[in-house]
């Protein structure tokens, strides 16, 4: 690998890092406040909306400066929505742009893997960025939890700064004080992000004249035999995580009685095995092989239906990390096919732009779902077996779409593949 990708990784860390360590502590802070449940359920959906509403924007915006200065930019507006809640913004509000600084970050952060790395490094690339991403979202939550628990939320709230009164007096706020300097060490790494030497292609004077090519740029991934394949697969398997990752906070709460601080550690436990999964991929699958891996997506639905079962931690945690180890082996190769097809189609950051409202879409929908059926009285436990059910049968669902294009257009698909291969062992 190229001695940027590292820059790229450890940027994409610690922003990754503080993004997870935020949402337990918004989750925190609104609970604080004695907000009602579906609020904290809506943090999921409304980071998600400026990832859909912008869409057309973000990605032409990434390809259109250095993508380290994009990242920079992004971590900014983070900061921002870090400092809004500590000045008393509503956490729903000020949570929202935080969403704002990731859906411009992430056209970015994808988008440099085409330009910097030849197709051959892709999955591995991928692999290596997933997994550490992963990690991140471990140790994040982590992070978080510890941040507004007893032991270390009473020594930040015992800092004393002279002639400077801060207002902090709640867990969370502190917390959230300190993330803002996590985002910050982020964005210093996103200056040192070396230029890849690929033009930038330049905003239209009126950005609405995005639109249009926006969703041609849609429609003609969606129309790509191998495109909407990779897809439709990443878009379900990321709608149905980024609310997993709530589920599983309130499940723990109402399976195992456990608090904020506790449940984030089986958070902890699902990216591990993800993290795990994303690695093993990344050195046993080929880019034209990622097809094969949709059958785990079934896998994968059916045990999250059995997590109704358990009640014992000792059987949840190895339970969850399979759970995330067949999420991340399914992922990884799906993506960087997802990535190959989106680059020679319309350019890393339109693509990526593509792929991001499709999968935040998801996100945003079935979290609204989520947070109007918990606001009308949802159990966690009934959530779980409609998320469990929605992923096993949409995967079917992919998986017949998939057999009919080999049956119907096997010729294409064959030279499809071939230039991934090509390009996989050539690149």
């Amino acid at each position: 690998m190229k001695r940027g990708f590292y820059t790229i990784m450890t940027a994409q860390f610690f922003s990754s890092l503080a993004d997870n360590a935020l949402f337990v502590a918004a989750i925190e802070l609104l609970r604080s406040r004695h907000a009602p449940a579906w609020q904290g359920a809506a943090l999921v959906p409304l980071f998600a909306l400026f990832y859909v509403a912008l869409a057309p924007f973000v990605g032409a915006f990434a390809d259109a400066r250095p993508k380290g200065q994009v990242m920079f930019i992004s971590n900014a507006i983070k900061v921002a929505g870090c400092l809004l809640m500590l000045v008393g913004v509503h956490p729903l509000l000020a949570y929202t742009l935080v969403g704002l600084g990731a859906a411009a970050y992430s056209p970015a952060k994808y988008g440099i893997l085409t330009e910097l790395l030849p197709p051959s490094q892709l999955v591995k690339a991928n692999g290596w960025i997933e997994g550490l991403t992963i990690a991140s979202i471990i140790l994040g939550v982590l992070l978080g939890g510890q941040l507004v628990g007893p032991y270390l939320s009473a020594k930040l709230l015992a800092v004393d700064l002279p002639w400077l009164t801060t207002g902090i007096d709640r867990p969370a706020e502190a917390a959230i004080s300190v993330l803002v300097a996590v985002y910050v060490l982020a964005a210093t790494f996103n200056l040192r992000i070396p230029l890849t030497g690929v033009t930038p292609r330049p905003m239209p004077a009126n950005p609405l004249a995005l639109l249009p090519d926006f969703w041609r740029c849609n429609a003609r991934l969606w129309k790509d035999h191998l495109g909407q394949i990779s897809l439709a697969t990443t878009t379900l398997f990321w709608g149905v995580s980024g609310n997993l990752r709530y589920i599983v906070l309130a499940w723990a709460g109402a399976a195992l009685g456990y608090s904020t601080t506790q449940a984030s550690s089986l958070v902890g436990v699902v990216a591990l095995g993800t993290a795990v999964g994303a690695v093993v991929a990344s050195m046993r699958m080929k880019l034209d092989q990622a097809t094969r891996v949709m059958p785990m997506g079934i896998a994968m639905g059916l045990l999250v239906i059995g997590m109704n079962f358990i009640s014992n931690v000792w059987v949840a945690a190895p339970f969850l990390v399979l759970l995330g180890g067949l999420g991340g082996f399914l992922v990884v190769p799906m993506n960087a096919l997802l990535q190959h097809r989106g680059h020679n189609l319309m350019g890393a950051g339109r693509s990526i732009a593509v792929q991001n409202f499709n999968e935040q879409a998801c996100i945003l929908l079935l979290g609204a779902l989520y947070s109007f059926s918990t606001g009308m009285g949802l159990s966690a436990f009934a959530a779980i077996t409609a998320f469990g059910l929605l992923v096993a049968s949409f995967m079917w669902l992919i998986m017949k779409w998939h057999a009919h294009n080999q049956r119907h257009h096997h010729v294409e698909l064959e030279r499809l593949l071939a230039i991934a291969r090509r390009d996989d062992l050539h690149g």
